[in-house]
């Protein structure tokens, strides 16, 4: 019977690569779009993205990396919660009618200290390499999964030193993932603020929030069999979100404030801060880092999105989740259980976007 490895199963050095590829067709383009509300203009016109790129019609770099991810939740099936993401670059930008295959590598382990009560688990980093059917390379980054051990009273001996694993973002230029692309013509059709008008330093809230619906069916589109988004047993009491969706709403907020967002080339580092759950608001604060202009215009802008949710009530206030499925190891507050209606952290993703 095929399942998942648990921590106590995996060895540094694995390689698990039986997720099936998957090919991204408009249909599957469009179903992710109703789900995370996926505004960049290179996805949605494919017009206006034959005249900027030359080529076919792109696919959005959020399905791109719900797709890698998912893949790689052969590995993850009982995770219990993912700590962080780094160093994610893109090394093409695949086009509608790319099949996207992944293989997932373990590269670091390091187990938990016990807790009384609680059920043991320890971290595995994993390097995640996505290619397309050609083999040309499309995305590499490292992932930071909790996981339990079959064996409860097993002493693994993993005790590597994660703060040091991965590569930052800028390891490859991302400037060349744009390389020949007009941006002059993408800035002449779409709404600002142009790359001049931002600088280091800006930061602002986005209007308005979004709510989080269809959760398990962003998780079976992508492939994603962690057990933790489908069942809400397997996730202690309550399913989690994935953590992709989170991730893809952010985006969708970034693009409504800065319609001139033409994708996004690499991410410095994505940390979850909390669990989310369907029917959370998400809401969103944008810090702008560092700009760098590009030769042929254009240019990189370093972007910080800081994420807050809030959990509907009975009487249309906030509360905090109880917390179930979202382990004391990993290190987050809970808030008050009892009556928690302040919007709590849930999310801090410092990206680097192409702005024209």
């Amino acid at each position: 019977m095929q399942e998942g490895p648990y921590f106590d199963e995996l060895a540094v050095g694995q390689e698990y690569r039986g997720a099936p590829g998957i090919t991204l067709t408009s249909g599957l383009a469009a179903a992710h779009q109703a789900i995370t509300g996926d505004r960049l203009a290179l996805a949605t016109d494919h017009e206006l993205c034959r005249e900027v790129t030359g080529g076919g019609p792109l696919t959005s770099p959020s399905l791109v990396w719900d797709v890698a991810i998912g893949q790689s939740t052969v590995v993850t099936q009982h995770v219990r919660a993912n700590l962080f993401y780094r160093g994610l670059a893109f090394r093409r930008a695949p086009r509608l009618g790319d099949t996207l295959r992944t293989c997932t590598r373990v590269v670091a382990l390091r187990q938990n200290r016990p807790r009384a009560g609680r059920a043991p688990t320890g971290l595995a980093v994993l390097r995640i390499t996505t290619v397309d059917q050609e083999r040309r390379p499309v995305l590499d980054f490292w992932r930071c999964a909790m996981l339990p051990l079959r064996d409860r009273y097993r002493q693994t001996g993993h005790a590597d030193d994660l703060a040091s694993v991965g590569e930052p973002a800028g390891t490859q230029p991302p400037a060349g993932l744009v390389t020949g692309w007009r941006l002059a013509e993408f800035a002449r059709q779409a709404a600002g603020p142009r790359l001049a008008e931002l600088r280091a330093g800006q930061n602002w809230a986005v209007p308005g929030g979004d709510v989080v619906s269809n959760a398990p069916e962003l998780a079976r589109l992508t492939l994603n069999v962690a057990m933790a988004h489908h069942d809400a047993q397997a996730a202690g009491g309550r399913r989690l979100v994935y953590g992709g969706h989170a991730i893809g709403l952010a985006l969708a907020q970034a693009t409504r404030s800065l319609p001139s967002l033409v994708t996004v080339a690499a991410w410095h580092s994505c940390d979850h801060l909390g669990p989310v759950h369907e029917g959370d608001t998400l809401r969103s604060t944008i810090s702008v880092e560092q700009v760098d202009p590009l030769p042929d215009g254009g240019g990189l802008v370093h972007l910080r999105s800081l994420v807050r949710a809030e959990a509907p009530g009975e009487d249309g206030g906030a509360i905090t989740p109880s917390g179930l499925g979202w382990p004391a190891e990993a290190g987050h507050s809970r808030g008050d259980e009892r009556n928690g209606s302040a919007p709590r952290d849930v999310l801090d993703w410092r990206y680097i976007a192409v702005v024209a």
